[in-house]
């Protein structure tokens, strides 16, 4: 059904329920909801193969043109795809009618770019917090991830939503002073910290001290 790598035929269910959604399957269909612009909800099948391609493609975050029963074609998102725990195959996805220029809330992936100096200069570990980042933007401006440069992070340090370096027309629709990627020393350094640490702060006998604490000798 795919005519290329953004598009999708899609056809109306006429039987919904359990029971017709794994009929659906059993055919290489993939049971769905088309939804949005104020319109009612569809139910509509989904070839598979051409929807998995679409995933592989990075068609998650794209802003696909579909057709319905072979109408006039529309534009939509995939919002949300169910897998099967098991065999991870789709067994459900919601598809939501959006225009071009419509300003949406996505969940990108964040990519971090680079090899943090703390890591490559001081064996530190990098920590990914956040994997996903909430974003607005024009539907057909939504980007397949948000990239993160963190080569400049050294030991304990961190980049937050608002270090983001953003594409055109995308803005954040998360808190800016959430942690995304922290910066801290491994297992190693940590254990060498402690008796390190334990050793400044000491306190140093001075003479009399330690020649009160001498035994006095028995004549």
């Amino acid at each position: 059904m795919a005519k290329s790598n953004n598009s999708l035929a899609v056809k109306t269910r006429a039987r919904t329920g359990t029971t017709a959604a794994i009929a659906v399957r059993r055919t290489g269909g993939i049971p769905g909801t088309l939804f949005g612009h104020g319109r009612p909800p569809v139910s509509v099948e989904l070839e598979a193969k051409a929807f998995d391609e679409l995933l592989h493609a990075g068609g998650k975050n794209q802003l696909l043109e579909i057709t319905l029963d072979g109408g006039a074609s529309d534009t939509a998102l995939i919002r949300d795809v169910q897998r099967d725990p098991l065999t991870r195959r789709v067994i459900h996805a919601d598809l939501q009618r959006v225009s071009a220029t419509e300003e949406i809330s996505a969940s990108l992936p964040l990519v971090t770019i680079g090899v943090p100096e703390g890591v490559r200069q001081f064996g530190g570990v990098m920590d990914v917090i956040v994997r996903t980042i909430d974003v607005l933007g024009p539907a057909n401006a939504l980007p397949e991830s948000i990239e993160a440069d963190v080569s400049a992070l050294g030991i304990h340090q961190h980049l937050s939503a608002a270090d983001l370096v953003l594409p055109p027309k995308i803005k954040l629709d998360i808190d800016p002073a959430t942690v995304l990627v922290s910066i801290e020393p491994s297992r190693t350094e940590l254990e060498a910290e402690v008796p390190a640490a334990a050793a400044e702060g000491a306190e140093v006998p001075t003479v009399a001290e330690s020649e009160a604490a001498t035994p006095a000798e028995t004549p």
